[in-house]
This record gives structure tokens, C-alpha cells and sequence, in this order.
């Protein structure tokens, strides 16, 4: 694990730490839905054609996806907190910008400015992640993954209220002050993460990656406009799989790359991001159809004849309801591991679509569907964070968890683009105006519920993770015996970060050989080396198969007695237990094992 500290002393998380990252989140979501309720006026506003119009919010989304992941590694190598402040104060600029124009290019700079916030939910995770005691880890991280949905939801009828009663451009200035709010609650509040990740930023990679990113969501956002089999659209894509492959070879090459592609396709981070595109996929859905169909006039039939801000405040259960399942998602977690939680939260997912097949015909219904749904996505959010961060080093979190993140927002691109071309092949022309179908959203609502299946099915393949209690409890009682040994070794060990003799433990013999087994260093939440901490291996049946204390330098080395999947237990005075999975496929294994953090995975 390569981190290191910073020379500031670190301040102590404080109770309003979570909050305010989580308000921090919830800014964010507001300004992505800023535009919603006025999205098709918006080329009467700016005088301007719809298809220049689109620009203004796929700008937004092009710059959200860029910056993530980049935001995500700055805040890894120089300091989470100070990204974060980053993000709001470009977010807070290209508001005020967009609050002052009425002409279309002012107005997308603005724009391209805002989805800069995009990289506060990763930032934030981590800031989570490197000072939260682990009993509070759990909660925390789900509130902030789900901020996102939660300030979506919450902003849908305010915007709408603000956008009937004022001038537009009140939208922006709302956006902008609510960004000065939390940078303000943020330098007063969340201190500064002390670990920080070694290496330079990889500029060519960051070049290579957004260029690329630019090139495959560009079609997907437009393809709609310029039609899918154009040469516009099939050259954009072509030349976003080569220009991401070229990026893939070049950062498998560098030693310290933007994205570490090793760690990526590890089995539990992979099928993690392809399961987010999948849920993003799902969040989206809900969020097109059900304010056109309650907005719809009833005359046709179907529609439920609502106003903007009723409509608005029908789909707002879906936000409030993700943000009151984060302590539900804590405690589900802490029991059965964040992989059982994101199957329950897809199932409830599909459930509330699949029911919401029949549940639209009245804004009652549409209520009870957001509710659901809201739920299922509450639970789902809540559990990605913890399985990305369960499986990376502490050094990679803000880059693990901003490609993550990229993974929902790509899921969302996906989901507008196909969502928009079914309920445009499907609608009605009345009078030169295209009005979606019954048929329409209800094809709609069967794609989320295949999105969710595919989900499942990833989920399904992610591996299985105990509570580290649990692998603790079930130990052999041969370990006092064993660290009796380990003592004993320690007490006459003369050469400063020798491992520990112990039973089971692996030392260089005579001949200079690596044994096989682990092997790395016991850390603290400040990175600092813990010496005498009590590492424990534990088989696959629970049966202790060796133990140590680690040496001065917080180094541990642990024999192996046959390959296979293993626990690591550690534990140390004034630190909470920890317990990593971890398979030894032959030699000498390097595993960290940082008492800062919560059970997680480790492939070895």
C-alpha cells in the first residue's frame, strides 16, 4: 500500500463531518438537475435551436465524467479535502457565469464549469474512508454515495417552484450560493485526510482518459440528433475504442498511471463498476418517465394532468427515501457484507418497476413506485463505495471511487440516450407535436427491469466477504500459544524490520529464499506502522493456520501451509479489529493491513 502523511497534524473528524460532506454531495445533485423543469424552453431562452440547446446539458455531463476520476487522483496525491474545495469553487464560478448570460456559448462554459462538482461524491467518500472510526464508516459512506440521488430528488420540485414563479436565472444564483455554503461549512468543518498517495499526476493519462471519455459519450448523448447508424456517430465511436485502448497500454506501463488498470480488473472492482452502470441505468429511468407522464394532459387518456412542482414533488420520495436507508444499509451491511445488501437493493429495484408496470394511473401510484424504487437505489448506492474501497489500497480510493462514480454517470448517459429514442419511436404526432405513449413508458420501465437483472446476475459473481468478527470469533485457541512464540522472537529480534518467528510465520532462511506466504506491514489510520499487533491467519474452515506480532516497522510475515483462500486477522491495542480475505496462488504475497479501515478484500 504506498501512502504516505502529510506534515500537518491531522484534526479530529468532528459529528458534523458526515453531514456536511453529505451537503456537499447533495449541492452537487442539485446542480445537475437544475435545468430540468425548464429544459424545453431552454431554446426559446437562449435563442437558439433544440439541438444547439442540448449542448447545455450535455456539457455538463461531459465535463461531470472528465473530472471525476482526474479530481478523484488529485484529491489521492495532494490532499482529498483540498479537491473537494476545488470542485464546489469551479462549480460556484461557471454558476455565476451562467446566471449573467442569456447567449448560448457563455451559457455552456457555465455549464462545463458546474460538472466539475462532479468529483465532491468521490472526494467526499474518501475524505470518509481515511478519518472515520469504522463503526461510523459504514452509515456515512452510504449517505454520501446516495447524495446524489437525494439532492436529485429533493431539487426536481424546487427548481420547479423557482422556474414558475422567477426568472430563470434565479436557478443559478440558488445553485451558486448553495456552492458557497458548503465550501464555507467545508474549511470550517471536514479536516484535511493526512494520507496521501506517492507518484506524480499522470497528465497524459488524464489527457488520454478524457479524450476518450469525451468521444464515447458524445454519440451517446447525440446520437438521437445525428441518428445512430450516421458516420458522425459510428466514426466517434470507433475512435473512442482506439484512443482508449492506446490510454490502457500506456497507463499498464507507468508506474505511478491516473487509473491503475491491475486493480481495476480485479474481479470484485470490475463486476462492482459494471454493476454501477447497471444501476445507473435503473436511477435514470424513473427519473425521465414519471414527470412526463404526470405532467401529460389528461385528455389523452393516460396522462395525470399534474403541474411541474406537483409533479416535482410526486418523484421527490424517491431522493428522501435514499437518504433515510443509509442507517438501514449500515446495519444490513455490518451483518451480511455491502455484496448481499447491493442483491437486496436490486431486487427491490426490480420489484418496484416491475409493479410499476400496473401503478400508473394515478399520482398516488407514481408516489408508491418512487418510493420502491427509491429503496432499491438507496441500498444499491449505499453498497458500491464499500465494495470498491474493500478491495483497493487506502492510497487509491479517490481514483477507485471517481471511476466508480463515472461508471453511475455513464450508466445514466446510457439510460437518456435509449430511454429518449424508445419514447420518441413510440409517441403520438398531435398536431406537428411528438406525445409519449402508455406503450412507451411502460417498454421504458421493462428495459430498467432488464438493467436490473443484468445487475443481478454481476452481483451474484462478486465474492462472498465474512464479517471480520466473525472470522475472529472462530480462530483456533492455539493462538496464545502461538503469539506466546511470536513475543518470545520479538524480544530477541535485532535487526529493525525482521519479521517475527512465530508459528506459521515465513522468515528468510540461511539461503537469502522467500518463503511462501504473506507478507507486508501493519498500518495505522495516519499510515504510521503499528509494531506489536497480533496478525493471525485463518483458514477456510476457520481453524487458526498461524500467527505473529509485527516487528518494530509494523512489518508481519505469515508461512502458508497450502494455497488457497485465506483470512488475515489483526489486531492491535487502541485500533479496532480488522479481518482481509486474501488467496495465496504460490511465493511470497504482499498484503497491507491497515487498522484504519473496515473488513475488506484483498486479491494477493
Amino acid at each position: 500500500m504506498s501512502h504516505t502523511t502529510t506534515d500537518e497534524p491531522a484534526r479530529k473528524a468532528s459529528g458534523a463531518t458526515v453531514p456536511v460532506l453529505a451537503f456537499a454531495g447533495i449541492v452537487v445533485a442539485v446542480m445537475q438537475t437544475l435545468l430540468v423543469p425548464v429544459i424545453k424552453d431552454l431554446p426559446r431562452l437562449l435563442d437558439t435551436t433544440p439541438g444547439n440547446a442540448t449542448w447545455v446539458l450535455t456539457s455538463t455531463l461531459l465535463s461531470g465524467a472528465v473530472a471525476t476520476p482526474i479530481m478523484g487522483r488529485l484529491g489521492d496525491l495532494f490532499g482529498k479535502r483540498r479537491m473537494l474545495i476545488a470542485s464546489l469553487s469551479v462549480m460556484v464560478a461557471g454558476a455565476l457565469l451562467s446566471a449573467f448570460t442569456d447567449a448560448l456559448v457563455p451559457m455552456i462554459v457555465g455549464r462545463t464549469l458546474q460538472g466539475f462538482a462532479m468529483g465532491a461524491i468521490p472526494l467526499g467518500i474518501g475524505l470518509m474512508r481515511d478519518m472515520l472510526p469504522r463503526e461510523r464508516l459504514g452509515s456515512a459512506m452510504a449517505l454520501m454515495s446516495s447524495s446524489i440521488g437525494v439532492g436529485g430528488g429533493l431539487a426536481l420540485p424546487a427548481a420547479a417552484l423557482v422556474a414558475q414563479h422567477t426568472d430563470w436565472h434565479a436557478l443559478f444564483y440558488g445553485a451558486a450560493g448553495l456552492g458557497v455554503l458548503a465550501i464555507a461549512l467545508t474549511l470550517a468543518v471536514v479536516p484535511e485526510s493526512p494520507l496521501r498517495a506517492k507518484g506524480s499526476f499522470d497528465l497524459p493519462g488524464a489527457l488520454g482518459l478524457a479524450a476518450g471519455l469525451v468521444l464515447f459519450l458524445l454519440p451517446i448523448t447525440k446520437g438521437s440528433d445525428w441518428g445512430w447508424s450516421s458516420p458522425t456517430t459510428l466514426g466517434l465511436f470507433a475512435a473512442a475504442v482506439v484512443v482508449l485502448l492506446l490510454w490502457g497500454l500506456m497507463e499498464l506501463r507507468l508506474a505511478a498511471p491516473l487509473v491503475d488498470l491491475r486493480t481495476t480488473a480485479r474481479r470484485e472492482v470490475l463486476l462492482t463498476n459494471l454493476a454501477s452502470i447497471m444501476v445507473g441505468v435503473s436511477f435514470y429511468v424513473i427519473s425521465l418517465v414519471l414527470p412526463q407522464l404526470l405532467q401529460l394532459p389528461s385528455e389523452t387518456g393516460y396522462g395525470l394532468g399534474q403541474s411541474m412542482v406537483v409533479a416535482g414533488l410526486c418523484v421527490a420520495p424517491l431522493g428522501l427515501t435514499m437518504m433515510f436507508t443509509a442507517p438501514v444499509y449500515a446495519r444490513l451491511s455490518a451483518r451480511y457484507g455491502p455484496r448481499t445488501t447491493l442483491i437486496l437493493g436490486l431486487v427491490i429495484i426490480g420489484t418496484g418497476y416491475a409493479g410499476g408496470l400496473g401503478l400508473m394511473s394515478a399520482a398516488w401510484q407514481t408516489v408508491v413506485t418512487s418510493v420502491l424504487i427509491g429503496a432499491g437505489i438507496g441500498l444499491a448506492y449505499s453498497s458500491l463505495p464499500a465494495l470498491i474501497i474493500g478491495a483497493v489500497p487506502a492510497s487509491e480510493t479517490g481514483a477507485a471511487n471517481g471511476l466508480n462514480t463515472l461508471m453511475r454517470s455513464i450508466g445514466t448517459s446510457v439510460s437518456s440516450a435509449v430511454i429518449g429514442m424508445v419514447l420518441a419511436n413510440t409517441a403520438n404526432d398531435v398536431g406537428g407535436v411528438a406525445v409519449p405513449t402508455m406503450h412507451g413508458f411502460r417498454v421504458s420501465f421493462l428495459i430498467a427491469t432488464a438493467a436490473v437483472a443484468v445487475g443481478l446476475a454481476l452481483a451474484f459473481f462478486l465474492p462472498h466477504r465474512r464479517p471480520a468478527t466473525t472470522t475472529q470469533l472462530r480462530a483456533s485457541s492455539e493462538e496464545d500459544a502461538n503469539l506466546a512464540r511470536a513475543e518470545q522472537a520479538l524480544a530477541g529480534a535485532s535487526v529493525p524490520g525482521e519479521g517475527v518467528a512465530g508459528e506459521g510465520v515465513a522468515r528468510e532462511g540461511a539461503s537469502g529464499e522467500a518463503p511462501r506466504g504473506f507478507r507486508g506491514r501493519v498500518l495505522a489510520a495516519d499510515g504510521a506502522p503499528v509494531a506489536r499487533a497480533k496478525v493471525t491467519l485463518i483458514d477456510r474452515h476457520g481453524r487458526q493456520a498461524g500467527a505473529t506480532l509485527s516487528a518494530g516497522d509494523g512489518s508481519y510475515a505469515l508461512a502458508v501451509p497450502a494455497e488457497g483462500p485465506y483470512v488475515l486477522a489483526a489486531r492491535a491495542a487502541g485500533h479496532g479489529p480488522l479481518a482481509h480475505s486474501a488467496t495465496h496462488t504460490g511465493g511470497d504475497r504482499p498484503v497491507d493491513l491497515d487498522l484504519a479501515l473496515p473488513g475488506e478484500t484483498v486479491s494477493a
